[in-house]
């Protein structure tokens, strides 16, 4: 399980990619330095052998019979450097520099034909190592054993060279790690960018927007498969949201006609305790079927927010209507305008049903004898305050969704008030929000957009 960043796929990949260059590139490191050191070993073994057969090519027999080395000068003029000993098939020493390396392989076994190798540490007085290779060879002067051997301090400027080089090396990878990783981060980040594109659009889908599907085209071929069925989902979604749309409208239609007629004839009746009490219910019936309507229609038509409005207007209309009823329930109505004129635009007939909803559910939570304030500000909200209970904090972001009503509410209702003023103000480009009242209680606001045009 991937915990914290590395649960982005683009970091795992740069770090997956760092690990696989760091080991990468010191294996390669290593492999050169050793094929470095392999190669030093190998040309030197090859130049023994080659100064082996030189020296087996200038021996031969003088006119008395006598094996000569007639290149021994030229061989001699580095002792301290270059030592050589050339043994006869009698096992005398035909030639040695310096000359006590002579007695020293006087009496070693006679090589063969193939290398070997051996280590001297000092000769002659000098504390120098030494390795070369012994070999029998043939010449004018019949088979020779020949050693030939170089001091081990020769090489030392080609092996410092190697290190140096290995040195460099050891700089430059993290700097190249760096620019691959850099040009590495930067393939990937636009390799992921469409699967983020497509993540912002999956986002942004809901509940009125389930027609949207994700494109697959510039994906991955990986991710296509997640796409398409993320697709077919969304398909089947759109189908159960259109069923369930079309079913509560034509619920809320076929009601409102056995409504009509049974508070029809409630009017007709003979006033009663029990009469009061059926009206009751059934005027909250009827209610619930207005807002089921609003439900539906907002879910079915885009609503037309070009025209222009006066939020004064629209408020003072809402709180001209509703102030008879809120005075039968006991509670008093107010309205304060912010201005001579608060210009907007958007669709009065929703607004005016967004404010009402707010209004109902002040005077329903405000306590007896208590007054709720409608009021806009100049800067193009409408608030409506009440002096009841309030919203406890927990539930301030619950409360607007639909059918979603709190523990213990003690007003009927079906929990669609307050979505469908959400809805409506989203339609709207603006926003629903509630607050704590300055003297206790609940203020609704509704937020429009800014709007610079004027009332005609």
């Amino acid at each position: 399980m991937t915990f914290g960043p590395l649960r982005s796929l683009q970091l795992r990949l740069i770090v997956r990619l760092a690990v696989l260059f760091v080991v990468g590139s010191t294996a390669i490191v290593w492999v050169l330095i050793w094929r470095g050191h392999d190669a030093i070993d190998s040309l030197g073994d090859r130049e023994l052998s080659l100064r082996a057969e030189d020296l087996a090519g200038h021996v031969s027999r003088d006119p008395e019979g006598r094996v000569r080395l007639s290149l021994q000068k030229a061989y001699s003029a580095t002792p301290a450097v270059d030592i050589f000993a050339i043994r006869d098939r009698e096992g005398q020493i035909v030639a040695a520099v310096p000359r006590a390396f002579g007695p020293m392989v006087k009496h070693w076994p006679t090589p063969t034909d193939d290398p070997s190798y051996f280590h001297l540490a000092g000769v002659d007085g000098n504390a120098e190592d030494y390795y070369g290779l012994g070999i029998t060879l043939e010449s004018a002067a019949g088979p020779l054993s020949i050693w030939v051997a170089r001091a081990a301090g020769v090489n030392a400027f080609v092996y410092s060279l190697l290190q140096e080089f290995a040195v460099d090396i050891a700089w430059v990878i993290p700097l190249f790690m760096l620019l691959v990783l850099a040009v590495a981060a930067f393939a990937i980040r636009g390799a992921v960018k469409p699967i983020r594109e497509v993540s912002d659009i999956a986002a942004a889908i809901g509940p009125a927007t389930t027609s949207v599907r994700l494109p697959s085209e510039h994906l991955p071929s990986e991710i296509v498969p997640l796409v398409a069925a993320v697709n077919r989902a969304l398909e089947r979604l759109e189908q159960g949201f259109a069923v369930q749309r079309q079913f509560t409208a034509n619920a809320a239609h076929e009601l409102r006609t056995p409504l009509a007629i049974v508070t029809g004839a409630l009017e007709a009746m003979e006033p009663t305790a029990e009469l009061a009490k059926l009206k009751a219910d059934v005027g909250r019936m009827n209610r619930l079927v207005e807002q089921l309507l609003s439900v539906a229609r907002l879910d079915a038509v885009a609503l037309d927010v070009s025209q222009a409005i006066d939020l004064n207007e629209v408020a003072r209309d809402v709180v001209a209507n509703l102030a008879p009823w809120a005075l039968v329930q006991r509670r008093a109505l107010a309205f304060s305008a912010g201005a001579a004129a608060i210009p907007a635009a958007g669709n009065a007939y929703a607004i005016a049903d967004a404010l009402r909803n707010l209004v109902e559910n002040a005077i329903a939570h405000a306590p007896p004898c208590s007054e709720v304030t409608v009021a806009t500000t100049a800067e193009g909200s409408i608030s409506v305050a009440d002096r009841g209970a309030g919203v406890a904090e927990a539930e301030r972001d619950r409360i607007f969704e639909r059918f979603w009503r709190g523990k213990g509410a003690a007003t009927p209702g079906a929990g669609l008030g307050l979505a469908i003023v959400a809805e409506i103000m989203k339609a709207h480009g603006g926003c629903v929000r509630v607050d704590t009242a300055p003297g206790g209680g609940a203020v609704f606001t509704l937020v429009f957009p800014p709007e610079p045009r004027s009332i005609r």
